[in-house]
């Protein structure tokens, strides 16, 4: 991989779409952290399990963005670490939604907004133009 191959318009435009989708989904799971201080008092909408998946996504969001902004300039392995990152959470956020009870109804839909921006990440960065970058020679 060459820096002509990074700065190729397809590149740019494919890191480019993966950095705002992970830019969404970092503000969704900080704008959650912050939702879930204002109604603490709550204790029906705000569950020690809101507390902690917040802050673990909030985390995971700030390490999948390093990884896209590493990739972007040219790092192999943060590219590997996030095609592998983003489809682990992509998952994870399917099983919240899926299981019953655990969390309250108002995460889960954001928890689908954050799926949402995670699939375009996963669709982006396994697709052929990032791929064909990234194979071995």
């Amino acid at each position: 991989m060459t820096s002509t191959d990074l700065h190729h318009p397809d590149t740019r435009r494919a890191f480019r779409t993966v950095r705002q989708c992970v830019s969404v989904y970092l503000g969704l799971s900080a704008l959650t952290l912050v939702a879930a201080y204002a109604l603490r008092s709550h204790t029906d909408l705000i569950t020690p399990a809101v507390w902690v998946r917040g802050t673990l996504v909030l985390a995971g969001a700030a390490f999948t963005l390093l990884l896209t902004v590493r990739a972007a300039r040219g790092s192999r392995g943060a590219y590997r670490r996030l095609r592998i990152v983003s489809g682990v959470m992509l998952v994870a956020i399917a099983v919240i939604i899926a299981v019953p009870g655990v969390f309250p109804v108002w995460m889960k839909i954001e928890q689908g907004f954050c799926g949402l921006a995670l699939l375009g990440v996963t669709l982006v960065i396994n697709g052929r133009q990032l791929r064909t970058l990234f194979d071995r020679p």
